[in-house]
């Protein structure tokens, strides 16, 4: 395990990056990129990952679309579900885009915003949101997006972390808890949005089913968190909050834990499985 990485998100004081899409550099995107593999590369984050997706309905011939997709990788497990033969991914950032269509040229992919998405009413039979919706500014308008563009009957499927509880602390005043809450106000624009998405998803016009609990741990190997610690030194050096002594001692503790077994990271992410109203439903 190593908590640097040759890319690595440069934190600004502008906030969440996925929510400045037309900000981003190309070194950003390869940056924030490189974190998508480092999850795709996790068999804990996949497993995670397929158990959210169980939750879809199988529907014959499904089409169905992620939005946010990224790179594709959760995409092209979408496209692998019982009963779906097409699946399209869609992204406001050209780069991550264009990542995607290289990873599965097979499936279709958009450069596009959730919020306003270029598709016709009723052309889908699901809509997956996959740890998206923390980053879009207005959830509300992605979400008006989603109903408008499924068929009555279709299915909703959100996964998003509650990052709030984002936590690598092994007592009171850990300084690495410090690093993690600073990652988090840097890359996530709503930290507390699974909180808020049964209502969110019902005031949409959605039915919503039950919120399920999906926690993520690393004890063993961890590669996750560790890069979170690392892009929240990064942020608290580059706002003066820290020296580059105390940098590189974080960065040190942390690499530490890893060796010695000791380290812990925990998130809660959690999913939602929603429906559209049936024809004639009031």
């Amino acid at each position: 395990m190593t908590t640097t990485a040759s890319n690595t998100y440069e934190p600004t004081t502008s906030g969440d990056p996925y929510a400045r899409a037309s900000e981003l550099g190309d070194d950003a995107v390869s940056a924030l990129a490189a974190r998508f593999e480092i999850r795709a590369a996790d068999p804990r984050q996949r497993a995670l990952w397929r158990d959210f997706l169980s939750r879809a309905p199988q529907i014959a011939a499904a089409r169905v679309l992620e939005v946010g997709c990224g790179t594709g990788i959760i995409t092209a497990l979408v496209a692998e579900l019982p009963g779906v033969t097409q699946a399209v991914g869609v992204d406001p950032i050209p780069g991550f885009v264009e990542l995607a269509r290289r990873r599965v040229p097979a499936l279709r992919f958009e450069v596009a915003d959730g919020r306003s998405l270029p598709f016709a009413d009723e052309s889908f039979d699901g809509v997956v949101f996959a740890t998206t919706l923390c980053h879009v500014p207005t959830p509300e308008r992605a979400l008006g997006e989603a109903r408008r563009v499924l068929r009555p009957g279709g299915y909703l499927l959100i996964y998003d972390g509650d990052y709030a509880t984002t936590t690598v602390a092994v007592g009171a005043n850990d300084p690495l808890q410090t690093c993690v809450d600073a990652a988090i106000s840097g890359l996530v624009h709503d930290p507390w949005l699974v909180r808020r998405l049964p209502r969110l998803v019902r005031d949409a016009g959605f039915e919503p089913g039950q919120l399920r609990s999906h926690g993520y741990v690393e004890l063993d190997s961890p590669a996750y968190l560790p890069s979170m610690i690392d892009v929240g030194v990064r942020a608290l050096q580059a706002s003066a909050t820290i020296s580059p002594p105390t940098a590189t001692a974080l960065r040190a503790e942390a690499q530490h834990r890893a060796d010695s077994g000791r380290f812990y990271g925990h998130i809660a992410y959690a999913s939602l499985l929603a429906h559209a109203p049936s024809t004639g439903a009031a």
